[in-house]
């Protein structure tokens, strides 16, 4: 990601997770951060990160 629309083409793909409530994504430092009052499949927002044109890199 490299600035603020590519931020905006994850955050809306994200957002369309069952059970997501919230979503933070920085092109700065590549981070994403969900929030969610229940559990959400991993895969799934894995998958929304990927249609936005984006790769998941986990961090430690």
């Amino acid at each position: 990601m490299t600035c603020g629309h590519c931020e905006m083409s994850v955050r809306e793909e994200v957002q369309e997770v069952a059970g997501v409530t919230g979503v933070e994504v920085s092109h700065q430092s590549g981070q994403l951060v969900v929030t969610s009052a229940e559990p959400v499949d991993e895969a799934a927002v894995i998958a929304a990160v990927e249609e936005a044109g984006y790769q998941v890199v986990r961090s430690a």
